[in-house]
């Protein structure tokens, strides 16, 4: 960290409002750095005396009034400082309304611009550069990149829970390379996304390394069609802008070691996102049989570990997606967990997604997610961390796109509640129509709106009583299906619960199920499940709700 700096500031010519520059040096004296708040109105020569008086190293001006006249006001104030020889050495900030800053941005002494919707990071960030404007300027990229692994440490969010907001991600990839690009770069540019999921097509998620057996007339169909690394070295130029935003992908379906370190020499993944059973013929995103897709995706995870980037298995949630039973989503939430710690993860991203199967009441849901926080957080350890991922649920938006921005406000208040480090945005377009740059943008601000007014009064749901039950209820569950997987492959000499044979069999005997799988020729597909009083629980064939040890008995007869 920088030695402490004398800062001045205040807002200029005709403009009286102060909270926000008055708030900023608030918080650079708590840094220890000596200010000068010149208050209100303060006149451009006044402001230029007392440059002259105080020898600052950074000049904070506001100016929050309609922006036609201040234009004006900025070239008296520079041209009367070139006069004054006290250009050189000094930092300047400006702070002010959108269409403020676009007039400020004329005028290149100024490095860092504020709305006043910046969190405490950026703040203390922006106060520990130095003197130089060459070397401002090439750090604001540096610090800007930093705020990554400021947010992904979770001893610095534990510690300054009011300040330290939830990391923003989003998915986006468009189906032409030039419009994706172009995307990337508005995004960027809006400064509302921390982490960009880029979203590759189909073709290029299983056959990037064997092209001559894409069907090109899907081209396009799910994401961007990358071909080529060079066009993925393309899109990370493009997200170096704005604030800088961090890339991540997901692991393609089909030789996904090579796809890992692909990704990280092309775009320098943020972190890996891998199933443990899915992006096989169980879901039939690859051709893979399930026990060597859980095999290779595991050789995956541990390529990663070695590498110390950290990695989320996005897989609970696809069979809530498929309606199985929250018990089994609970339990498989846990056992991929066990299986990252297994493989030498040290940061671990536990995504959760809410409103899914899409009739889940909000108790039952944050239910459903505390059980599996609870579970999860037996594990760790100094050697294993894990981070919560919220987002909304994908099947519940409505093709009504204001409806939907309803929901997703809706659904991050309820995900919050969750103290999460990240929330993917999923856009409100989600039901309608692959995401545009300015979906995304939108969604973004919704949700950055939702935080706002939510964050530092959190409500404390898990206190609950409905709620208390049934995640106490889905624990017991999940424990005694481990126990019955234990119990199955107990003669085994290996750790079964890490075994892809194991892990495989115990899919097609049933013991991992849902009702969307029937038919599919490595999964049983005969389990029964209802929403239950909010929740989706077991049932027998008269519609009868049963326990995890009943159904199991039934399999196992």
């Amino acid at each position: 960290m920088n030695k402490s700096k004398k800062i001045i500031g205040g807002s200029i010519a005709n403009c009286v409002h102060v909270s926000g520059v008055y708030e900023f040096l608030r918080i650079a004296e708590q840094q220890q750095n000596t200010i000068n708040f010149l208050g209100a109105a303060v006149d451009v020569n006044k402001f230029v005396t007392e440059i002259i008086k105080f020898k600052p190293d950074i000049v904070c001006i506001s100016y929050r009034l309609t922006a036609s006249g201040l234009d004006a006001v900025l070239t008296h104030f520079f041209n009367k400082l070139k006069t004054e020889k006290l250009i050189e050495n000094k930092i300047f900030y400006f702070g002010g309304t959108p269409e403020c800053i676009k007039v400020a941005k004329k005028f290149n002494y100024f490095t860092h611009f504020f709305k006043g919707e910046e969190n405490f990071e950026v703040i203390n960030n922006s106060l520990n550069f130095s003197n130089r404007l060459e070397e401002s300027l090439n750090e604001n990229k540096v610090f800007r990149a930093s705020l990554f692994d400021i947010q992904i440490n979770k001893k610095s969010i534990q510690q300054n829970n009011e300040y330290i907001l939830p990391m923003i991600r989003h998915h986006f990839g468009l189906p032409t390379l030039e419009k994706t690009i172009q995307g990337i770069e508005k995004i960027a540019k809006a400064e509302v996304v921390d982490v960009i999921s880029l979203a590759t097509d189909q073709n290029a998620q299983e056959f990037f390394f064997e092209p001559q057996k894409m069907d090109e007339n899907l081209s396009g169909a799910g994401g961007v069609p990358v071909r080529t690394e060079d066009d993925l070295i393309k899109i990370y130029q493009a997200s170096q802008m704005g604030n800088y935003p961090r890339l991540r992908i997901y692991s393609g379906t089909q030789n996904l070691l090579k796809w890992a370190e692909m990704s990280l020499r092309t775009i320098n993944n943020a972190w890996g996102a891998i199933p443990l059973f899915w992006y096989s013929e169980l879901d039939g995103r690859s051709k893979r049989n399930l026990k060597t897709a859980i095999y290779e995706n595991m050789q995956t995870i541990k390529w990663y570990a070695k590498q110390n980037i950290p990695v989320e298995i996005n897989d609970s949630h696809q069979w809530s997606l498929r309606e199985t039973a929250d018990v089994m989503a609970v339990f498989d939430a846990y056992l991929v967990a066990y299986n990252a710690k297994k493989l030498g993860v040290k940061t671990y991203i536990s995504q959760l997604m809410l409103n899914t199967p899409r009739l889940t009441s909000p108790n039952m849901d944050i239910a459903k997610m505390l059980a599996k926080s609870e579970l999860i957080g037996e594990l760790e350890d100094e050697n294993f961390t894990v981070l919560k991922q919220i987002r909304a649920g994908l099947t519940h938006f409505s093709t009504d796109i204001d409806v939907a921005k309803g929901q997703l406000a809706a659904s991050t208040v309820l995900a919050i509640a969750l103290k999460p480090q990240i929330i993917h945005v999923v856009s409100y377009s989600e039901a309608s129509h692959a995401a545009t740059p300015e979906n995304v943008i939108e969604s973004c601000k919704i949700v950055k709106g939702v935080i706002r007014n939510m964050w530092k009064d959190l409500p404390d749901l898990s206190q609950d009583k409905k709620i208390i039950k049934r995640k106490n209820y889905l624990i017991k569950e999940a424990k005694i299906l481990k126990e019955i997987f234990l119990n199955i492959f107990q003669n085994k000499t290996t750790d079964v619960l890490s075994s892809p044979e194991c892990l495989s069999k115990f899919v097609k005997l049933g013991f991992l199920d849902a009702p969307q799988l029937r038919g599919n020729p490595v999964a049983l597909g005969k389990v029964k499940t209802r929403p239950n009083n909010g929740g989706y629980d077991l049932v027998n064939d008269n519609g009868k709700v049963i326990s995890i040890s009943e159904y199991s008995k039934k399999l196992i007869q």
